[in-house]
């Protein structure tokens, strides 16, 4: 088994990402519907990516970028919202669930950079 692999962070964005999917399979606007699922799954890649890295400062790095993807995501989120009158508040339930655990493990790294 990876490091990442026992991330609950990790395992809690994958939830996101299934979410994403099944939410946004219907969805007829192509560009933002891709858009919404690479943010989402730019989350778990880069947690799992960063966690490859010799050295705790590169990690909290790909940390840093996956909170930045999961704003993204909501930011999608709300922009289909707006648009289209969709919307799934469980979605954002997780979002700010993993949004707390990606905080919580930032904080983590950075005491032992």
């Amino acid at each position: 088994m990876y490091r990442f692999e026992n991330l609950i962070v990790w395992n809690k964005s994958l939830e996101v990402v299934k979410k994403i999917y099944l939410f946004s399979e219907k969805l007829n606007d192509f560009a933002l519907k891709d858009q919404l699922r690479r943010a989402a799954t730019s989350v778990p890649i880069n947690i799992a990516e960063g966690s490859g890295a010799e050295k705790d400062k590169e990690f909290k790095r790909y940390l840093y970028i996956s909170r930045k993807s999961l704003f993204e995501t909501l930011a999608c989120l709300k922009i289909i919202k707006l648009l289209y009158k969709k919307e799934d508040k469980t979605i954002e339930e997780k979002i700010n669930e993993v949004g707390k655990l990606l905080n919580g493990l930032i904080k983590k790294v950075k005491l032992s950079v």
